[in-house]
């Protein structure tokens, strides 16, 4: 918990206006949050600038760096650049809970906000999908081709109601739709 202090931010001691705080996002926060495994390496800082109203708190957070992720095709480390900026709400109310995914509601004796958890969230929501070394990204991927024109799926079998004879004798069906099979006959 000693690490997670170093993210707090005491808005008890702020008087209405405008503040700025900012904070190092290195390997020992991934760790931290036990995210180590596909995050290599990082040298991030978050920014957040809080503006103190009497109703509430808006907190911009401005995250700027690097990130070392492994590519999905080569295996390969690379450092992955990554801007995110970000808007939180923190309205006063009589207790302490989240409205919604960016809007928390606080009380006016909360003494300090942490903004580990929300940092965190939004480095991960920032991390593409796919995850493809800038040597890579030129290339085609197979699972990306897509021709005008160009042959999907292929079945050998012919259902009987394209092929138009209704006298062709039916296959042999799964004895678990056997029952549904009659249902559709009786109408």
């Amino acid at each position: 918990m000693k690490f997670l202090r170093a993210y707090d931010i005491d808005i008890i001691k702020l008087k209405e206006g405008k503040y700025a705080f900012s904070f190092e996002v290195k390997d020992e926060f991934f760790k931290f949050h036990e995210a180590d495994d596909w995050v290599n390496g990082s040298d991030l800082t978050a920014n957040v600038t809080v503006t103190k109203t009497a109703s509430l708190m808006e907190a911009d957070f401005d995250i700027a760096g690097t990130i070392k992720l492994t590519c999905d095709r080569s295996l390969e480390e690379f450092d992955h650049p990554m801007e995110v900026a970000e808007k939180v709400i923190y309205k006063y109310g009589l207790i302490e809970e989240e409205i919604s995914e960016d809007v928390y509601m606080i009380t006016k004796d909360t003494p300090s906000i942490n903004v580990a958890q929300l940092i965190y969230e939004f480095i991960l929501l920032a991390i593409p999908a796919k995850k493809i070394h800038p040597d890579y990204i030129g290339e085609m991927d197979e699972d990306e081709f897509e021709e005008e024109g160009s042959l999907v799926y292929l079945s050998d079998e012919i259902d009987s109601d394209e092929s138009g004879d209704e006298n062709t004798p039916e296959k042999p069906a799964d004895p678990r739709w056997e029952i549904l099979n009659k249902l559709k006959k009786k109408d």
